[in-house]
């Protein structure tokens, strides 16, 4: 894929959004349950009938991993595979020769033969896939590439695994999914927040009833990037581009991860439709003048990212879900962390939470103090191992399961239709933007498999 062809693709989807919000002023509110033709994007394929059960492989004794992508987030993998039983790196890709070279040394000082180095062109990763046997390709490349990696891996026989989000557009959200089907391969996305201590913790204690039938969920990405947008030796390289463009919930999957795993999401309920809207966009404008020169190109751009996004989704059974996004402005970090049940809810930063009958009439609990009784069984197995891994461990602990299901042929934690509809709130949030906060329904991209896959179990050490 070209640098050339990828901006012409933008350019007519942007386009294509505009001619969306004309339309929405003049025909009023989108039906839902609408066919494609008027929702504008696919919310069903011609593909046939999801599988009955969820995938799971052949089990392998050695899974054999190619890398695509090992900057900050590549690099941090790196490291936690070489740390873990039954793998072996045996190719890596990036389009900067010396991190390749420094991958190299690595799996080299943890004992195992030099990966073979690919690092020709942005799309060397489709030699490797083509060449290598391996049993994996794992991508931590910037969001255009994800799906990209992944169908070429899935193409010539190889299960793939990305970093967030999986997909950027509904129309790559089918083509993961077409893919994976097609080819019998899985198609992960690699969520690190589903596997925060906190987060699974909660996760324990709704499947053990304590918060009752769960309601209600907030969550969201807030995260002051200003610095990280501007950062020309790492994501300010690419990440930028997309406020310059874009106009939604850009990053939804770090807060939504855990709260759809709490509500079953895709095993026994769906994302039914979003609404969404957008603030005034001033932060990255603020920060270029107070930051950069006069004259210099940085004061030249324009940036249409509304500061804070919230989007509201509502699921088939009725659940509903906040999600908030918010990278342009300073603020102290937060993924919000609500979930909400009839007897109690857990809330982060700070993380505590309220049990009838448990806690005190009208005030909240510390997480210290019922950590010891609820604490997710996979971390207290693994927890020690991931000590000094990234993001407090939780890298570690997704990195873990990935290769131990692989290994032991089980199902992973996420699948695809797990990526493709987390994923989905993007475009989704941008439509509904772009449309005067019209609702937008999601594909069902199990096919109405959701009603029977089981419920995702207590996964131990």
């Amino acid at each position: 894929m070209s640098q050339q062809n990828d901006k012409h693709s933008e350019l007519n989807r942007r386009d294509f959004i505009k001619l969306g919000a004309a339309a929405g002023a003049a025909v009023g509110m989108i039906q839902l349950g609408c066919g494609n033709e008027t929702a504008g994007y696919a919310l069903s394929k011609n593909i046939g009938g999801a599988p009955d059960e969820l995938f799971k492989a052949p089990p392998m004794e050695t899974v054999r991993i190619g890398f695509v992508g090992v900057g900050g987030m590549g690099s941090a993998h790196v490291r936690n595979l070489l740390r873990i039983e039954g793998v072996e790196l045996k190719a890596v890709c990036d389009i900067v020769p010396e991190r390749v070279e420094k991958i190299q040394n690595w799996v080299i000082e943890a004992g195992q033969p030099k990966p073979t180095g690919y690092s020709r062109s942005e799309t060397d990763f489709v030699r490797m896939c083509e060449e290598e046997d391996l049993d994996l390709v794992y991508t931590a490349t910037p969001w255009r590439w994800h799906v990209p990696v992944c169908v070429a891996a899935m193409k010539n026989g190889k299960h793939s695994a990305t970093e967030v989000p999986a997909a950027v557009t509904i129309d790559e959200c089918w083509e993961m999914v077409e893919t994976a089907e097609k080819f019998q391969k899985h198609c992960v996305m690699m969520e690190n927040c589903n596997y925060g201590r906190e987060e699974m913790m909660v996760f324990n204690m709704v499947r053990q009833g304590l918060f009752g039938e769960i309601l209600h969920g907030e969550c969201g990405y807030l995260h002051d990037l200003r610095a990280v947008k501007f950062d020309y030796d790492g994501e300010g390289l690419w990440r930028r581009e997309h406020s310059k463009t874009r106009n939604g919930n850009l990053y939804p999957t770090h807060g939504l991860g855990p709260v759809a795993q709490c509500m079953d999401i895709n095993r026994g309920d769906k994302f039914n439709y979003l609404v969404s809207m957008s603030s005034p966009s001033r932060g990255l404008q603020e920060y270029v003048l107070n930051t950069f020169p006069a004259g210099s190109k940085e004061r030249q751009e324009k940036y249409v990212l509304g500061d804070v996004n919230t989007s509201m989704i509502k699921t088939a059974n009725g659940r509903t879900i906040f999600v908030s996004h918010d990278t342009n402005l300073p603020r102290p970090y937060s993924r919000i962390d609500m979930v909400q049940g009839t007897k109690g809810l857990f809330q982060g930063y700070p993380p505590r939470l309220h049990i009838e009958g448990m806690s005190p009439q009208h005030r909240w609990q510390e997480m210290a103090e019922v950590l010891e009784q609820f604490d997710h069984p996979l971390w207290k197995t693994v927890g020690e191992q991931a000590r000094g891994a990234g993001h407090g461990g939780m890298d570690y602990l997704e990195d873990y399961r990935l290769i131990k299901c692989l290994r032991e042929g089980l199902p992973l934690d996420m699948n695809v239709y797990d990526a493709a509809a987390l994923s989905a709130v993007s475009e989704l949030s941008e439509r509904s933007v772009a449309n005067g906060s019209q609702p937008m329904e999601f594909p069902d991209f199990t096919r109405g498999k959701w009603k029977t896959y089981p419920k995702l179990e207590i996964a131990g050490g």
